[in-house]
């Protein structure tokens, strides 16, 4: 599964990362039970296609069809210094009310959890669901606020300093997820 590319190590190709969502969209199916008030939200930009992907997994498991939006956070960040911090990447586009909803709010890498806490002070803005799920790719660690993702597609320890990259066809034109260690 290891290897080099671009300078960095593969952690998972196409395939890990296919097989990592379909067992996460089982783990949301068999939580949320054929709940026709399950929707999916991905922060943008690549918890947007990640959520998308998703919906149609739990839908191919459960007899619902669970709405998917997109959530811009970049008002809401307290990180502006952080590489894509502050900036507004495109519109919140959420085509459904929130109220009794069980949402599941999708995002690629989770660090810290500031990202987590912007999405959340967002989706407060909209509407109260009953409940938030977090789902994320990988979970690469080193907390500073207290969240923890509800469904993970892969653990993967690191030091500050490196980064995970993430790149997902929709967005980039391949699927798969790197570990880059500083120069």
């Amino acid at each position: 599964m290891n290897g080099e590319r671009n300078g960095g190590t593969i952690l998972m190709r196409e395939r890990e990362l296919e097989l990592a969502l379909r067992r996460m969209a089982s783990e949301i199916a068999e939580i949320c039970a054929g709940d026709p008030h399950l929707a999916l939200i991905g922060v943008r930009t690549r918890g947007e296609p990640l959520a998308q992907r998703l919906a149609r997994l739990v839908e191919e498991m459960e007899e619902i069809e669970p709405p998917v939006g997109t959530l811009d956070i970049g008002i809401h960040r307290d990180d502006v210094d952080h590489p894509g911090g502050g900036r507004i990447f495109g519109p919140t586009e959420i085509g459904f009310d929130l109220a009794e909803r069980q949402i599941v709010l999708v995002d690629d890498v989770f660090f810290t959890g500031r990202t987590v806490r912007a999405a959340l002070d967002a989706l407060a803005e909209i509407g109260r669901p009953r409940r938030v799920w977090l789902a994320v790719l990988i979970d690469r660690g080193h907390r500073e606020l207290p969240f923890r993702p509800d469904f993970t597609g892969k653990n993967v320890p690191t030091a500050t300093a490196e980064r995970v990259n993430v790149r997902l066809r929709e967005v980039d034109g391949e699927d798969g997820v790197w570990l880059v260690r500083p120069a």
